[in-house]
């Protein structure tokens, strides 16, 4: 993907992140990676969860057990990313971020809207970790973290784009991107009223 085509992805967002985030996140790394690690195995769950709740959704169960072993794949990079600096994975800390965004997954409505919204939570959580790590690739000091960031800003954009594809499986794609509009105002008000966090991805 080029990146141009990132762009394109990252830019539907509409509060970018604060460029002073990756100055302060870099002074933080073993934090931002323990923080990345959870991200990813948070991911992986996600997938999971949406595999079990519509096991009769064909083409989502294929796409989410591919999504499911890339982020578990992901992890374990993370993992030896802390390794080489000699960091252990330490706790799990609440991500504000993803459970306020998963408060606007409507409940009681039809099961294909409640999908349709279970999706876009999960495009946005992606299209925000790819633009972080876009930020982390273009200005972090430490090479290897460099390379790293690099590969998995290009992967996020592609979970970005599958998970609205997949919406379009199930829903009109009129109504997924009318609901995606919505979402991505929420996100940015979610995203200007939290702390500023650099010892967190999101």
């Amino acid at each position: 993907m080029s990146e141009l085509n990132l762009n394109k992805t990252i830019l539907k967002l509409k509060l970018p992140t604060d460029p002073r985030w990756v100055n302060i996140a870099e002074k933080n790394i073993e934090d931002i990676l323990v923080d990345h690690a959870y991200c990813e195995q948070k991911a992986a769950t996600s997938g999971i969860s949406l595999i079990v709740k519509y096991p009769d959704k064909e083409k989502l169960v294929e796409e989410m057990t591919a999504l499911v072993a890339e982020e578990w794949g992901h992890f374990e990079r993370v993992l030896e990313e802390l390794k080489k600096r000699g960091f252990a994975l330490g706790r799990n800390r609440p991500d504000e971020y993803v459970v306020a965004l998963s408060k606007h997954i409507r409940k009681g409505d039809k099961r294909e809207r409640q999908l349709m919204d279970h999706l876009l939570i999960n495009a946005l959580i992606e299209a925000r970790s790819c633009e972080r790590f876009k930020l982390l690739w273009k200005n972090i000091q430490d090479e290897g973290l460099q390379k790293f960031y690099y590969e998995l800003m290009v992967s996020e954009a592609g979970h970005f784009v599958s998970f609205v594809k997949l919406a379009k499986e199930y829903m009109p794609a009129e109504v997924v991107d009318a609901r995606l509009q919505e979402l991505l105002k929420i996100e940015a008000d979610i995203i200007a009223s939290l702390e500023h966090r650099p010892d967190r991805m999101h």
